[in-house]
C-alpha cells in the first residue's frame, strides 16, 4: 500500500489509489473508483463508483462525489460543496442509467457549500465562490458567484482577481500576463 488511509475509511475492492494520496476519516470509496496521485480525500467524504480523480486533487470534508463527476489534475472542492448527477431525481423512479456528466477542469477551485448541478463543465482555474449554484457551463478563469452563479470576472492560475485593462492583466503573485479575447481569458505567451 502505497497510500494512506485512516481505520476508519471504507475502501471497496476495485479502487485505484494514487502513490502519496491520503483518506481521512470515515470516508468511503465505492467500487471502479479512481483516485490519482498525492490526492488528499478529508473526512466523512464519499466517492461513488465510476468518479475519477486525477492527482493533487484537494477534496475537503464533508463531499459527496457522485458518479458521472471526473476531476482533473489540481483540483480544489471545498467543504461541504455538493455535486449532482440527474437533472430530474425521484425516489420512486430509479434512473442510474440517466446520470449526466460533470467535468471539473484542471486548476479550478470550487468553495465551501457549493452546488454544482450535473451536465456542466467548470473550466481550467476556474474559481467558483463559496455558496454558489453552478446550473451552466463555465468558462476558464471565470470567477463565479451567487444563486444563480453569474460570473463576475476573472482570476488568474493563483486565484487572484483580475484587473483588465485594455485587454491585459497581470496577477499580482506570479506576474504571469493575461488577455482577452472574444470575452474569454488567456494566459499570455511568452
Amino acid at each position: 500500500m502505497n497510500y494512506f488511509a485512516h481505520p476508519t475509511a471504507v475502501i471497496d475492492d476495485q479502487v485505484e489509489i494514487g502513490e502519496a494520496s491520503k483518506i481521512w476519516h470515515f470516508s468511503h470509496l465505492m467500487s471502479d473508483s479512481k483516485i490519482g496521485m498525492r490526492c488528499n480525500i478529508g473526512q466523512n467524504v464519499v466517492i461513488s463508483p465510476q468518479v475519477v480523480l486525477g492527482n493533487n486533487v484537494k477534496v475537503q470534508n464533508n463531499v459527496s462525489i457522485y458518479s458521472g463527476v471526473i476531476c482533473e489534475d489540481d483540483v480544489f472542492l471545498g467543504p461541504s460543496m455538493v455535486f449532482t448527477n440527474i437533472s430530474n431525481p425521484r425516489s420512486a423512479i430509479i434512473r442510474r442509467d440517466s446520470y449526466e456528466p460533470t467535468l471539473v477542469r484542471r486548476g479550478a477551485s470550487i468553495g465551501a457549500n457549493a452546488t454544482i448541478i450535473c451536465g456542466n463543465e467548470i473550466g481550467e482555474f476556474a474559481l467558483i465562490g463559496a455558496g454558489s449554484v453552478v446550473t451552466k457551463m463555465v468558462k476558464p478563469y471565470a470567477l463565479i458567484v451567487g444563486n444563480p452563479g453569474k460570473q463576475i470576472g476573472w482570476v488568474s492560475e493563483h486565484g487572484h482577481t483580475l484587473k483588465f485593462k485594455d485587454g491585459e492583466a497581470v496577477c499580482p503573485e506570479s506576474s504571469q500576463e493575461y488577455q482577452l479575447v472574444n470575452n474569454d481569458c488567456f494566459l499570455k505567451k511568452t
